[in-house]
Protein backbone atom coordinates (compact mmCIF):
# COMPACT_ATOMS: atom_id res chain seq x y z
CA UNK A 1 0.00 0.00 0.00
CA UNK A 2 1.57 3.35 -0.99
CA UNK A 3 1.64 5.94 1.80
CA UNK A 4 3.27 9.31 2.45
CA UNK A 5 6.43 9.12 4.52
CA UNK A 6 8.31 11.91 6.25
CA UNK A 7 11.86 12.14 7.54
CA UNK A 8 13.60 14.75 9.63
CA UNK A 9 16.59 15.45 7.43
CA UNK A 10 17.64 17.85 4.72
CA UNK A 11 16.57 17.30 1.12
CA UNK A 12 19.42 16.01 -1.02
CA UNK A 13 20.08 14.47 -4.42
CA UNK A 14 18.99 11.08 -3.07
CA UNK A 15 16.34 11.82 -0.43
CA UNK A 16 13.32 14.03 0.13
CA UNK A 17 11.72 15.23 3.36
CA UNK A 18 8.30 13.95 2.16
CA UNK A 19 8.16 10.88 -0.03
CA UNK A 20 5.87 8.04 -1.09
CA UNK A 21 6.54 4.66 0.47
CA UNK A 22 5.24 1.23 -0.42
CA UNK A 23 5.18 -1.46 2.23
CA UNK A 24 4.78 -5.22 2.18
CA UNK A 25 3.86 -7.73 4.87
CA UNK A 26 3.89 -11.53 4.78
CA UNK A 27 2.58 -13.62 7.69
CA UNK A 28 2.30 -17.40 7.95
CA UNK A 29 3.45 -20.26 10.12
CA UNK A 30 7.22 -20.71 10.28
CA UNK A 31 8.31 -17.73 8.16
CA UNK A 32 12.09 -17.21 8.36
CA UNK A 33 14.58 -14.40 7.83
CA UNK A 34 16.12 -16.37 4.96
CA UNK A 35 12.73 -16.24 3.20
CA UNK A 36 12.69 -12.47 3.67
CA UNK A 37 16.17 -12.16 2.18
CA UNK A 38 15.32 -14.50 -0.69
CA UNK A 39 12.19 -12.53 -1.56
CA UNK A 40 13.98 -9.18 -1.48
CA UNK A 41 16.98 -10.41 -3.49
CA UNK A 42 14.62 -11.89 -6.11
CA UNK A 43 12.78 -8.55 -6.32
CA UNK A 44 16.02 -6.55 -6.58
CA UNK A 45 17.45 -8.76 -9.33
CA UNK A 46 14.20 -8.64 -11.29
CA UNK A 47 13.77 -4.88 -10.88
CA UNK A 48 17.37 -3.60 -11.06
CA UNK A 49 18.99 -6.36 -13.15
CA UNK A 50 20.40 -9.80 -12.40
CA UNK A 51 24.00 -8.57 -12.18
CA UNK A 52 23.46 -6.15 -9.26
CA UNK A 53 25.52 -6.50 -6.14
CA UNK A 54 23.64 -6.17 -2.87
CA UNK A 55 24.16 -6.35 0.86
CA UNK A 56 22.06 -6.44 4.02
CA UNK A 57 23.03 -4.26 7.00
CA UNK A 58 21.65 -4.57 10.53
CA UNK A 59 19.30 -1.73 11.38
CA UNK A 60 16.53 -0.75 13.79
CA UNK A 61 12.83 -0.43 13.13
CA UNK A 62 10.43 -0.48 16.10
CA UNK A 63 8.07 -3.13 14.72
CA UNK A 64 10.63 -5.66 13.48
CA UNK A 65 13.38 -7.73 15.10
CA UNK A 66 15.83 -8.46 13.62
CA UNK A 67 15.79 -5.52 11.22
CA UNK A 68 17.94 -4.91 8.15
CA UNK A 69 18.44 -2.43 5.34
CA UNK A 70 19.23 -3.62 1.84
CA UNK A 71 21.75 -1.72 -0.28
CA UNK A 72 22.78 -2.10 -3.91
CA UNK A 73 25.95 -0.92 -5.62
CA UNK A 74 25.69 2.73 -6.68
CA UNK A 75 24.62 2.95 -10.32
CA UNK A 76 26.36 6.31 -10.85
CA UNK A 77 29.89 5.41 -9.74
CA UNK A 78 29.77 1.61 -9.93
CA UNK A 79 30.73 1.35 -6.27
CA UNK A 80 33.72 3.70 -6.38
CA UNK A 81 32.03 6.49 -4.38
CA UNK A 82 30.27 9.70 -5.45
CA UNK A 83 27.93 12.37 -4.07
CA UNK A 84 24.82 10.26 -4.70
CA UNK A 85 26.08 7.37 -2.53
CA UNK A 86 27.81 9.70 -0.06
CA UNK A 87 31.13 8.23 -1.24
CA UNK A 88 30.25 4.79 0.17
CA UNK A 89 29.68 2.98 -3.14
CA UNK A 90 26.27 1.77 -1.89
CA UNK A 91 22.67 3.02 -2.11
CA UNK A 92 19.98 2.06 0.38
CA UNK A 93 17.06 0.41 -1.39
CA UNK A 94 14.72 -0.61 1.43
CA UNK A 95 14.23 -1.39 5.09
CA UNK A 96 12.97 -4.74 6.32
CA UNK A 97 12.74 -7.17 9.18
CA UNK A 98 10.91 -9.95 10.95
CA UNK A 99 7.65 -8.80 12.54
CA UNK A 100 8.19 -8.33 16.28
CA UNK A 101 6.22 -10.77 18.51
CA UNK A 102 4.62 -7.80 20.32
CA UNK A 103 2.98 -6.78 17.04
CA UNK A 104 1.37 -10.20 16.71
CA UNK A 105 0.17 -10.09 20.32
CA UNK A 106 -1.35 -6.62 19.74
CA UNK A 107 -3.48 -7.91 16.87
CA UNK A 108 -4.48 -11.17 18.52
CA UNK A 109 -2.10 -13.55 16.71
CA UNK A 110 -0.09 -16.07 18.72
CA UNK A 111 3.62 -15.33 18.04
CA UNK A 112 4.43 -18.92 18.98
CA UNK A 113 2.44 -20.02 15.92
CA UNK A 114 2.79 -17.13 13.45
CA UNK A 115 5.79 -15.24 12.16
CA UNK A 116 6.28 -12.89 9.27
CA UNK A 117 8.33 -10.23 7.61
CA UNK A 118 7.76 -6.66 6.56
CA UNK A 119 9.56 -4.30 4.20
CA UNK A 120 9.21 -0.76 2.93
CA UNK A 121 10.78 1.23 0.12
CA UNK A 122 10.52 4.80 -1.11
CA UNK A 123 8.89 4.97 -4.53
CA UNK A 124 10.88 8.04 -5.58
CA UNK A 125 14.21 6.43 -4.65
CA UNK A 126 13.15 3.23 -6.42
CA UNK A 127 12.53 5.28 -9.59
CA UNK A 128 15.86 7.11 -9.10
CA UNK A 129 17.72 3.80 -9.04
CA UNK A 130 15.71 2.07 -11.77
CA UNK A 131 16.03 4.90 -14.30
CA UNK A 132 19.54 6.13 -13.38
CA UNK A 133 18.31 9.56 -12.30
CA UNK A 134 21.13 11.41 -10.56
CA UNK A 135 18.99 13.84 -8.53
CA UNK A 136 15.69 12.80 -6.93
CA UNK A 137 14.46 16.41 -6.73
CA UNK A 138 13.93 16.54 -10.50
CA UNK A 139 10.90 14.27 -10.08
CA UNK A 140 8.98 17.21 -8.55
CA UNK A 141 10.18 20.03 -10.82
CA UNK A 142 7.44 19.33 -13.39
CA UNK A 143 9.88 19.64 -16.29
CA UNK A 144 7.92 18.11 -19.17
CA UNK A 145 11.12 17.46 -21.14
CA UNK A 146 12.30 15.21 -18.32
CA UNK A 147 8.93 13.62 -17.52
CA UNK A 148 8.11 12.77 -21.18
CA UNK A 149 10.73 10.02 -21.21
CA UNK A 150 8.60 7.97 -18.81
Amino acid sequence: MPVWGYRNEATSARSLVAFHQIEGLYVDRGVTFSELKGTLVAFAKQFYGSSIKYRFRPSFFPFTEPSAEMDITCFICGGKGCRICKHSGWLEVLGSGMVHPHVFKAVGYDPEIYSGYAFGMGIERTALLRYNIDDIRILYENDVRFLKQF
